[in-house]
């Protein structure tokens, strides 16, 4: 058996996501699944096992490397392994126009196909091979079409299915369908904590501690698979978040959440001592008033909010093209179609409430009430907010992850007569 690289140190429960397929008691098995914490090693000890696992097991055979997006798999999964196997005599060459790794390691050759499964979009891309063995990593945010068309893909005689994740809900199907049934699936189930990763630091568990709460906090540091339940921004306190700027803001920029019949709510922010006040706000509900605003009305609306002030830009719901082509059709102002990870942004915003990075002014009253009122849903498969309550909420969500995380522009440009 190949020795592990002595630079990192292995915990028990690692050297098992390593070499199960080698050891008696379990090389009988299908497949094995590791989840619980984050930074508890699982990922690293599961991708350097696949490669050993492939590379000792077959020859010019196919496999596949699979996580949410085809960087992610060379961030998560190719790079931090590569350290671990060059020194061991393996050649990898990466061929990124054909997003595919060849791997060669003593007498053994095989290919290795990098995919990313985002959407339900994604599994005709690994339809049609033949694989000896697939690895899905954070297979939780894949969907199940694409998982299921990626195993049965794998049809070479011992070939072996590899899965890590970090918990969701316990109403998720991979939950149901493997790790409550994995002695059926004839898989290996490791559970990780951050206790099975000795590289990480008491400061560095401590600091994940403080970053969680809530569900978030059990599936992420404890590992456990919670629902998502409660509100959302559970740390949003009156007596921290609402104020206003104590000096004048230097720079300017408004979020939008479009809506004709629903409401549709405006947020005029600025930058001042380092931190984004939402210093005046517009929320518009057609419903109650029975008259909706047509596009250029909403544009009326956004002109006296912004009132004559110079903006950095307008962050809008990507869904509303037609006002997007209104506010560009004006000239007045840059506008930015938001992005819309709905998971993710919340996470985001989460942490701008705890980093201190936004502030809401108290005459925002709609944003403050949506605040007190945005809960996750928790009938849903999927970790997902109730659609109510949430028209603030998501041109807040869109504004820090849009605009407060999007790179200054820097630079000049030349012009040269030809």
């Amino acid at each position: 058996m190949t020795r592990l690289p002595t630079v990192v140190p292995f915990s028990e429960k690692q050297k098992t996501a390593v070499r199960w397929w080698n050891r008696p008691a379990t090389r009988s098995l299908d497949a094995v699944i590791c989840d619980g914490a984050v930074r508890s090693g699982k990922t690293t000890a599961l991708t350097l096992g696949f490669f050993l696992w492939a590379s000792l097991c077959f020859h010019g055979q196919s496999f596949a490397l699979c996580s949410r997006t085809v960087s992610a798999v060379r961030r998560n999964l190719v790079r931090p392994v590569s350290a671990l196997l060059l020194p061991l005599g393996f050649q990898i060459t990466e061929h990124i126009s054909r997003n595919e790794l060849t791997v060669r390691f003593r007498s053994h050759e095989n290919r290795f196909y990098l995919f990313g499964g985002k959407d339900e979009s994604s599994a005709p891309l690994i339809q049609g091979l033949t694989l000896a063995g697939v690895l899905l990593d954070e297979v939780v945010l894949m969907p199940r079409s694409f998982a299921e068309q990626a195993l049965a893909r794998c049809s070479v005689p011992g070939a072996r299915l590899w899965f890590s994740c970090n918990p969701g809900s316990p109403s998720h199907w991979f939950y149901r369908e493997w790790i409550l049934k994995a002695e059926e699936k004839h898989a290996l189930y490791l559970h990780f904590t951050m206790d099975d990763n000795p590289s990480l630091t008491p400061a560095v568990r401590a600091r994940y501690e403080r970053f969680y709460s809530g569900a978030f906090h059990d599936r992420y540091v404890r590992g456990v698979w919670a629902a998502a339940n409660g509100l959302c921004y559970p740390m949003f306190d009156p007596a921290r978040h609402i104020a206003v700027p104590d000096a004048e803001p230097e720079r300017f920029a408004v979020s939008c959440d479009y809506g004709t019949m629903n409401p549709a709510s405006f947020g005029l922010w600025g930058l001042s001592r380092g931190c984004w006040y939402r210093i005046a706000e517009d929320y518009y509900d057609g419903r109650k008033t029975g008259l909706p605003r047509t596009d250029e009305e909403h544009y009326q609306a956004l002109c006296t909010l912004t009132g004559g002030r110079s903006i950095d830009a307008v962050v809008v719901d990507p869904s509303a093209a037609s006002f997007i082509a209104c506010i560009r059709r004006h000239g007045a102002f840059r506008v930015i179609p938001a992005k819309n990870d709905v998971l993710s942004g919340i996470h985001r915003t989460a942490d701008a409430l705890r980093n201190g990075e936004i502030r809401i002014a108290p005459c925002c009253t709609d944003a403050i009430r949506e605040f007190s009122l945005y809960q996750w849903d928790d009938k849903a498969t999927r970790d997902a907010p109730v659609k109510e309550n949430d028209h603030a909420m998501d041109d807040i969500r869109y504004f820090v992850t849009t605009f407060i995380d999007a790179p200054r522009e820097s630079g000049f440009a030349l012009s040269v007569r030809r």
